[in-house]
């Protein structure tokens, strides 16, 4: 072995189950704080969705940059068509998405989106072959339960309600096509390079759907630009380019159920910066987002203990 290889292979230490874990909570709690990001940016939904994901590639750029490869099998391809449709359910999850923030209460948006795991566990079988761990169907219900409870006393818009909660839900599908989707690009490509090329597909398509949505395209004011700047960075490049690193250790079923904390994280902020209520339902909502994600957690394999060996019958002399 040379020694650049000796090298590369002693630097780049495995991402544990721990780690990954780790790194998804983070990454839910960056893109928790999005709707906040988009109330204040000054702009149309679309519009920020299109800055949101513009403004993250110079930092996906770096990042893909620095990182290091995935190495792949011997003749085995470039993802290409996952990492495209990646692109393109993410699109349509934050066409969606926007439009359910601007329709409905925070809470409310963000407990539809979250959710993409029921989408999840019932396609990951189909699509990835990846069997649903009964735990995780258990801290599935759970989280539904407690995400329920966290957004039972939201307020939003009277009449344009229930058409933002239609919007929140289809936010969800296309959320889960992308978890699908980003889970078999990252068996072959590295999470900075995953999520910088499928944000450019996304990013071409927001920009078509923007410019036909007549929305300014520049926001009036610094607070408005630094909004849509920290949208950029903070929930997209940071939160979906943590979720494709733990996506290439974890399972899909359960990468997406970690991202309920998505939930409590949009009400915490929503309270603290948009004056949105919170009470002792929701945060008994909260710790049974908590209570489900412990249940569905990824357990280590214990190692079969070898059978100790019978007692040799003792040696007669002859």
């Amino acid at each position: 072995m040379s020694r650049a290889a000796s090298t590369r292979s002693t630097t780049a230490l495995p991402l544990s189950a721990a780690g990954a874990l780790a790194l998804l909570v983070l990454g839910a709690l960056a893109m928790g704080i999005s709707p906040v990001f988009v109330r204040h940016s000054d702009v149309g939904p679309f519009v920020s969705a299109f800055w949101r994901v513009a403004l993250g590639l110079p930092v996906l750029a770096l990042w893909a940059v620095l990182e290091r490869p995935v190495a792949r099998p011997k003749g085995q391809s470039m993802p290409y068509g996952a990492v495209a449709l990646a692109g393109l359910f993410f699109t349509a999850d934050l066409f969606f998405w926007h439009l359910a923030i601007v329709n409905t209460s925070i809470a409310n948006a963000t407990f539809f989106a979250c959710l993409a795991p029921v989408w999840v566990a019932i396609l990951s079988p189909i699509t990835l072959g990846e069997a649903v761990a009964r735990s995780t169907l258990v801290g599935l219900a759970i989280c539904v339960l407690g995400a329920g409870l966290l957004i039972f006393h939201s307020s939003g818009p009277g009449d344009s309600r229930l058409i933002g909660d239609l919007y929140g839900i289809a936010t969800s599908f296309f959320f889960g096509l992308y978890f699908l989707a980003a889970r078999r690009a990252r068996g072959s490509i590295a999470a900075g390079a995953m999520t910088l090329s499928s944000t450019v597909v996304t990013t071409a398509g927001l920009f078509l759907i923007a410019l036909f949505s007549g929305e300014v395209f520049v926001p009036g004011t610094l607070s408005g630009a630094a909004n849509l700047l920290a949208l950029g960075v903070v929930s997209h490049a940071g939160g979906q380019g943590l979720l494709a690193m733990a996506l290439g250790v974890l399972s899909a079923s359960f990468s997406s159920l970690v991202i309920f904390i998505e939930a409590i994280a949009a009400a915490l902020f929503a309270w603290a910066f948009a004056g949105e209520s919170i009470d002792a339902m929701q945060i008994a909502g909260g710790l049974l987002v908590l209570a489900g994600v412990y249940v569905a957690r990824p357990r280590a394999e214990r190692p079969e203990t070898p059978p100790r060996p019978t007692d040799a019958p003792p040696k007669t002399e002859t």
